[in-house]
């Protein structure tokens, strides 16, 4: 009788290793901090305002001093790990009328910390947060604009995903970004899209975060494990031939952010299961905006992340009390043990696209009228293997995978191309992988 236990051995000790979890993604867990985060909107809102437009010249006040205590504080960041970040501005100028909330010139400026990567410095994953703040009249740049949760939690949590991940090394480089005139209409986030696309940046995308800091939702529901990942569907730089081609060969909703939105579900799935990602089909709250977008009119991918259960009260409202209701965005709304939570979710998935190899950038379909689909792929730098994923057409996230190896082609035998959608990851030495390729071309 023959002996099956080294193959069996061989296999279980194959599936084990690309199934394994890296255990420094629980430490970067571990390691973020409700304390810090506290202090750091704390320290935003005691700048009285932060409106775009607000003072620049005040060492107390306003959108200035907040802007030049981000960067002291990145700069420190930097000098606990030798120098690891480059710290700078990023600016535009912006006339008067520009837009009905400009009303007088305005330099926008956007406070910059990059973590270079040691094999692929010119890719990048970002997290993003805003600078700024409003109250009901977005032109109202003189009233106090708190801003705690809108915007200072998105904001205290890229200060403290950098003082975590700072402490590591990643072979790609991870940005940290503060983005100012929000709130004035998505300015800092267009002038950063347009300086990228001038350094020609390789962006593999930007995870936004715009509010993180609240639990109590206007419609009576109370959770602190919800949260909300937006992403567009297709990028709106698609092409007029990509647009028919999905037409025949599926992807409408298989678009790079909506690739970037499964990644971080999956990943806080495998890393951090007692948290609740909801992916909502849809570029942002209902005829609403966020600093992803403009990234997204680029054509880079990206989303927002953000509490599940807003409430509307605390959000661009003057401080005041009307009808027994306190209006206001204030401190005492930001639960920090929540926005601790959902730094952590960017931190790990930062940290895990930083640690992965590049995606493909070239994948190919076929098995038209045939029993069994077919891949191939362009192979990249770093991989170790390759994984294809498959999932039912109705199906929102990736549920099937096969682990191929260092190939570069497979048919996947039985499963009928007709019947799912399918897509390929690259994974590196440490299991990470990058984000999931649709196909971009058929074969046959």
């Amino acid at each position: 009788m023959k002996n099956y236990f080294p193959l069996l051995f061989t296999f279980l000790f194959i599936s084990f290793s690309q199934a394994q979890t890296d255990t420094r993604i629980y430490d970067i867990i571990n390691s973020v901090s409700a304390e810090r985060i506290e202090s750091d909107v704390t320290t935003l809102v005691n700048f009285g305002t932060r409106h775009t437009l607000s003072d620049t010249v005040s060492q107390t006040r306003g959108i200035g001093a907040a802007r030049r205590w981000i960067k002291s504080e990145f700069e420190k960041i930097s000098a606990d790990c030798n120098d690891c970040l480059e710290v700078f501005y990023q600016k535009n100028l912006i006339e008067e009328g520009d837009n009905a909330r400009i009303v007088k010139d305005v330099e926008i400026v956007n406070v910059v910390a990059i973590q270079r990567g040691t094999k692929f410095p010119n890719r990048f994953i970002i997290m993003s947060g805003d600078i700024d703040s409003r109250v009901s009249n977005p032109t109202n740049y003189t009233s106090d604009s708190p801003g705690a949760n809108d915007n200072a939690s998105g904001m205290a949590g890229t200060i403290e995903a950098s003082r975590v991940l700072s402490k590591y090394k990643f072979e790609s480089s991870i940005i940290y970004l503060g983005l100012s005139g929000e709130e004035q209409g998505l300015y800092g986030g267009k002038g950063m899209a347009a300086y990228a696309k001038e350094k020609g940046w390789d962006i593999v995308g930007i995870l936004n975060n715009d509010m993180i800091g609240n639990i109590t939702g206007v419609d009576g529901v109370v959770s602190n494990r919800d949260f909300r990942i937006f992403s567009e569907p297709v990028p709106p730089t698609e092409t007029e031939q990509e647009r028919r081609a999905r037409r025949f060969y599926g992807g409408e909703v298989d678009g790079i952010s909506r690739q970037l939105a499964r990644y971080i579900y999956k990943t806080t799935k495998t890393y951090m299961p007692e948290m609740n990602p909801m992916m909502i089909y849809r570029l942002d709250r209902f005829g609403r905006g966020g600093h992803h977008r403009p990234f997204n009119d680029a054509g880079y991918a990206g989303v927002r992340i953000m509490e599940a259960h807003e409430n509307y009260t605390q959000q661009h409202q003057d401080i005041r009390t009307e009808d027994g209701i306190a209006y206001g965005d204030v401190l005492e709304h930001v639960n920090f043990e929540y926005a601790k939570k959902l730094t952590a979710v960017n931190a790990i998935n930062l940290a895990s696209i930083a640690w992965a190899p590049p995606a493909p950038e070239t994948v190919e379909i076929g098995g038209i009228v045939e029993p069994s689909a077919k891949l191939r792929w362009s192979k990249v730098d770093g991989a170790v293997g390759y994984k294809i994923y498959w999932r039912d057409t109705t199906s929102p996230t990736w549920d099937n995978y096969k682990y191929v190896g260092d190939v570069s082609e497979h048919t996947l035998e039985g499963i009928v191309i007709d019947n799912y959608f399918f897509g390929v990851a690259a994974v590196g030495k440490d299991g990470h992988e990058s984000p999931v390729v649709f196909p971009n071309k058929v074969f046959r």
